[in-house]
């Protein structure tokens, strides 16, 4: 009799040590935020919103850059069409000048 009552009294001595052990794990606060992690927290917040938004500026530029250059080109490309063309017509009309001044002569010989 005496070893179960020993036996018993041990069981809910371990039984309520391991109770205790779970509810120190559970009970275990968060850690607060005090005015100075609050403070760290949101410098932080705002370096990343700051670089987020640099990155943001930057890829701006760089479409902005982008979009500029291929203005360039396409004016350049533009311009030589055009240059073309008037180089073409000033061809075709000293051409036909030249043929004309021939054919005034051919009619002036006859």
């Amino acid at each position: 009799m005496k070893k179960q009552i020993l036996s018993l009294a041990l069981i809910a001595l371990l039984g309520f040590t391991a109770q205790s052990c779970d509810n120190k794990k559970e009970t275990k606060p968060e850690e607060e935020l005090t005015l100075g992690n609050k403070v760290d927290t949101l410098t932080s917040d705002i370096e990343e919103v700051k670089d987020s938004a640099v990155v943001k500026a930057e890829n701006a530029a760089a479409k902005a850059k982008e979009a500029s250059e291929n203005a360039v080109q396409d004016a350049k490309d533009a311009t030589k069409k055009g240059a073309d063309k008037v180089e073409a017509a000033a061809k075709a009309a000293k051409d036909g000048t030249v043929k004309t001044a021939k054919d005034v002569n051919e009619a002036l010989k006859k």
